[in-house]
């Protein structure tokens, strides 16, 4: 005769997303052989109380087994719905090693793991994804998407293996090092689910583990990332979103004053975020994004309709930053002030010509993730102030700053 525990294993191995087993079961002998089950720890509950959707299990119960045992001696179609789950000790037994050899996280899952406990990789993880074309690969302030392209999934030439997709990757740090006051190197990481895992191809899941860090107590995900993935939306905006967000409200305000677009484009590079690696090479290619997008990024006619002379007394040609320089000076902004708020976009434009007339081996220095943040924060600091001049214009008159701007709620990390 089949048992309990039986019924309750093959659901799980056999539901294909290692669903729990629904009971709502009223007969008593059947209750005592679940709570048997639970006090011999081969079983757990997961109700509506541990997450909104039972049938999966996001982590091992975190509650009492007291609750758990309460829980299969009210169950029924009138009280609120539990799943029952075989435990890592249920299945050890009756896994064969060869289960699953070639998928390491999904794996885990069979081994009764939470599809919502997080494993943790070295950054560079990223980089293959970023540098191929055929993946689309959307950066974000606190983690990324990574799907294939529509065109290599339909082509029937492309690997299968590579057919993979992984949307919900997030950025994870060493809590000690993040102090903004801290001189201390950066410590990133990244971080997925391994139900998210689970589901990339044999290949990719075997890449992935490649890359996987032992678990550390001090390693978090971000907070906004790991809210969002709880259904949390951020009240605030990360630092490449407030970036494009003073870009393109300044790009409109230059618009709306002078008649011409200040800058040639406000959309957001595939390539443009954090570095993936701590080196020169990759700290050079951001810089060299970033000053393509300031000051390479300002339009002479915009300067033109403006009524900025294109060239000095000397009929020198005027740069972009010289030119902006004399349109604030125009408008009677003190130069102290203007060398302060044009200062950070000068740095990125000194920082980007120096690769260009030198030759520069391409160290790893851990400095380069702090660095990388502070920079952004004074461009982006820069900016508000550049938006905030171009506001007062009268034919700007009337915008109003959205709540998340006006109250500052930007997250700097």
């Amino acid at each position: 005769m089949t048992g309990l525990l039986d019924v309750i294993v093959d659901h799980y191995l056999g539901s294909g997303d290692f669903n729990g087993y629904f009971f709502h079961e009223e007969r008593e002998n059947v209750r005592r052989e679940a709570v048997g089950l639970l006090d011999d720890g081969l079983i757990e509950v997961v109700g509506e109380g541990d997450y909104p959707n039972p049938h999966i299990r996001p982590w091992p119960t975190r509650r009492p087994i007291e609750q758990q045992r309460e829980e299969i001696n009210s169950s029924g179609a009138e009280n609120g719905a539990i799943c029952l789950y075989p435990t890592a000790k249920a299945l050890e037994s009756r896994l064969e090693p060869q289960v699953y050899l070639y998928e390491p996280y999904r794996r885990r899952l069979a081994e009764g793991r939470g599809t919502l406990e997080l494993a943790h990789f070295r950054f560079d993880v990223l980089e293959s994804y970023r540098n191929d074309p055929r993946f689309y690969f959307d950066f974000d302030d606190f983690g990324v998407r990574i799907s294939v392209s529509d065109e290599v999934y339909l082509d029937e030439d492309e690997n299968p293996e590579d057919k993979t997709s992984i949307y919900h990757v997030g950025f994870a740090y060493d809590e000690a090092t993040v102090k903004r006051d801290s001189s201390e190197p950066i410590t990133r990481y990244i971080c997925a689910f391994l139900g998210d895992l689970s589901k990339l191809t044999p290949a990719h899941q075997q890449r992935w583990r490649t890359y996987e860090v032992a678990p550390k107590p001090e390693v978090k995900p971000h907070p906004v990332w790991m809210a969002a993935q709880m259904g949390h939306w951020p009240e605030g905006l990360g630092p490449f979103a407030r970036f494009f967000f003073e870009l393109e409200t300044w790009n409109q305000f230059h618009t709306q004053a002078f008649g011409e677009p200040l800058l040639k484009t406000v959309d957001r590079p595939r390539e443009f975020g954090w570095v993936l690696r701590p080196s020169q090479a990759e700290y050079d290619s951001f810089i060299h994004q970033l000053d393509k997008l300031l000051s390479e990024n300002l339009r002479h006619a915009a300067f033109d309709a403006a009524g900025i002379d294109r060239k000095d007394e000397r009929e020198q040609p005027i740069g972009t930053l010289n030119r902006l320089d004399r349109l604030l000076a125009k408008h009677n902004i003190p130069e102290t002030d203007r060398r302060g708020v044009l200062k950070p976009l000068r740095d990125v434009r000194t920082a980007r010509q120096k690769p260009a007339h030198t030759v520069r081996s391409n160290i790893t220095n851990k400095t380069f993730i702090r660095d990388q943040v502070e920079l952004m924060a004074l461009v982006v600091n820069s900016l508000m102030l550049l938006r905030s001049f171009w506001q007062n214009h009268p034919k700007n008159a009337g915008w109003q700053e959205p709540d998340y701007v006006a109250d500052d709620r930007y997250y700097w990390l």
